[in-house]
């Protein structure tokens, strides 16, 4: 393809309305038994999605989240809880009992992931959510 046809091809999509560059989404889409991802250009340079990815960092902290508690692993979660926390037995019940709370604020990525695990032996569910 010339550089003439390029640059024709460029501006004729350059005119089309939202519905029109829908359409042709979906169109080449079926042509080419292909998906196009939620939000990106149909025509995605594959240099400028390295560039993208390039660009995510990963999170070194965490918030640690306490999502969900069975009422038959209660007490093993609150012990775990409290160890943790440095609550009291009052106050880990209360926090157990109001699930999904948050645990610690925040902290690093090894001593989040050891929290996870202690939550989840325990029997509880617990998410972490990078800062």
């Amino acid at each position: 393809m010339s550089k003439k046809t390029t640059e024709e091809l460029v501006e004729a999509l350059s005119q089309l309305t939202v519905l029109e560059m829908a359409d042709l989404k979906k169109q080449l889409e079926e042509k080419w038994d292909v998906k196009a991802s939620a939000g990106a250009p149909v025509f995605a340079a594959p240099a400028a999605a390295a560039g993208a990815a390039a660009e995510v960092v990963e999170s070194t902290e965490f918030e640690i989240t306490l999502s969900e508690v069975p009422a038959d692993k209660k007490i093993g979660v609150i012990k775990v809880v409290r160890e943790i926390t440095g609550l009291g037995l009052k106050e880990a019940k209360e926090l157990c009992d109001s699930a999904p709370k948050v645990l610690k604020a925040s902290a690093p990525k090894a001593e989040a992931e050891d929290i996870k695990k202690k939550i989840e032996a325990a029997g509880a569910k617990a998410v972490l959510k990078g800062l």
